[in-house]
């Protein structure tokens, strides 16, 4: 079975607060994910604050707009520093996210880490060479300029 890792990071000019304050509001996923994603959160009275424990449904549409169950639980957290999703139900085998805050010269320092693992074994390792790691390419391409903009704006007024 194939296990892959996903690296991305980016500097945000924003300080430590602000920036923990919109990646833990489960609320703004919707604002990073590209609208063709269909993403649509289900869960009824998530509230805006994350919580170890927490569980998050959504419908997402990764491919040709079929859409998919996916259940995440937030297994960890530390308040500005980092919080871990673990997929309970959806499209991979096995889907830990890591999303870790640092604040830095210049801003905060915001990486994700992914680590998952494809179904259906080797097919899944295939569909991982010929889509499925430019799509996570593709949507955190998306998520980078969608939270430069949401500071830009915050910042412009």
């Amino acid at each position: 079975m194939a296990f892959y890792q996903f690296r991305k990071t980016q500097l945000i000019d924003a300080d430590l607060n602000s920036v923990w304050n919109f990646i833990s509001n489960p609320q703004n996923l919707k604002v990073i994910t590209p609208d063709y994603m269909g993403f649509d959160i289900t869960s009824k009275n998530l509230g805006n604050e994350m919580y170890a424990g927490m569980i998050i449904s959504y419908i997402v549409k990764p491919v040709l707009g079929i859409p998919t169950q996916w259940v995440t639980e937030i297994t960890q957290i530390k308040d500005k520093s980092f919080f871990i999703d673990e997929q309970r139900i959806g499209p991979y085998a096995m889907w830990h996210h890591q999303h870790h805050i640092e604040e830095q010269e210049g801003g905060v320092l915001m990486t994700d880490l992914i680590s998952y693992q494809p179904p259906l074994g080797v097919l899944g390792a295939v569909a991982n060479s010929l889509f499925i790691r430019n799509k996570l390419n593709e949507i955190f391409d998306y998520r980078f300029k969608a939270v430069e903009k949401y500071f830009a704006d915050k910042q412009a007024g």
